[in-house]
């Protein structure tokens, strides 16, 4: 057989022998993504709730320790996994597992790890920060009719910091998506990987790479545009009927001028 002499003709020769390599690469890929988003958004949520439980000196003194304990604990745990690359989180807590706890992790589990506990940091920041973002006066009304610090995070903040932060959340799925590459130096079979694979047997990497540049486009630009979709409809509809008592009172008059 012989070998093509152009640029596309390459690539339609890589494709042809190699796409259901790229395309479980692919699923591969928006798997470790999506399932470490949503595992690391879980952790944030958790890890922002505790930090943003308020202490006072009328608390309990072990209530008092135990949370400025677990503060400081989260607090190392997010500026270890955000000062460092995830990279060298993924050599560390792969191999350390392996030489020093005896855990033989299959790769496709450590990945899912690796970045649930990486997004999990960052969540943790975007999550205090849209509470923070949210009227102070909403969460004390919420004490004031007698719910508790979680009651009132769950009905009547977090609902209104999520649609905030949601452009942020879908930006760290984003960069999942690409940072899953990464993932390559413990043998995850995910589109990185199994592009050089690909790509090897050629020795053709920039057509390889090219193919693999186009799929991660394509799954950022579609979940770029799903997200958006979804802000919108989190938004709600464009025109609402104010139910007050001012409101009311309009009705009324113009009830009282029909029968005039």
């Amino acid at each position: 057989m012989s070998l093509p002499t152009t640029f596309f003709g390459w690539v339609s020769l890589i494709l042809e022998k190699y796409g259901p390599l790229f395309l479980r690469g692919a699923g591969y890929t928006m798997l470790i993504a999506l399932t470490g988003t949503v595992i690391g958004f879980l952790i944030g949520l958790l890890v922002a709730i505790v930090r943003t439980i308020p202490v006072s000196g009328k608390d309990h003194f072990i209530k008092r320790v135990g949370l400025k304990a677990a503060s400081f604990l989260l607090n190392v745990y997010i500026e270890v996994f955000r000062g460092t690359p995830m990279i060298v989180q993924a050599m560390v807590i792969y191999y350390g597992a392996m030489m020093y706890l005896g855990l033989r992790m299959s790769a496709l589990a450590a990945a899912i790890f690796i970045i649930s506990i990486n997004t999990g940091a960052y969540m943790a920041e975007i999550i205090r920060g849209g509470i923070i973002s949210v009227d102070k006066g909403q969460k004390e009304a919420a004490h004031a009719i007698g719910m508790t610090h979680w009651q009132s995070m769950l009905h009547v903040v977090l609902p209104q910091a999520v649609r905030n932060i949601m452009p942020s959340i879908g930006n760290e799925f984003v960069v999942n998506i690409k940072d899953s590459s990464v993932l390559n130096v413990i043998s995850v079979s995910e589109l990185f990987f199994v592009t050089k694979s690909a790509a090897g047997t050629y020795a053709r990497y920039f057509e390889a790479f090219f193919i693999a540049a186009a799929i991660y486009f394509v799954l950022t630009f579609t979940v770029t545009r799903l997200l958006r979709l979804l802000e919108k409809k989190m938004d709600g509809g464009k025109n609402y009927t104010i139910c007050g008592s001012q409101s009311a009172s309009d009705a009324v008059i113009k009830i009282e001028e029909k029968e005039a």
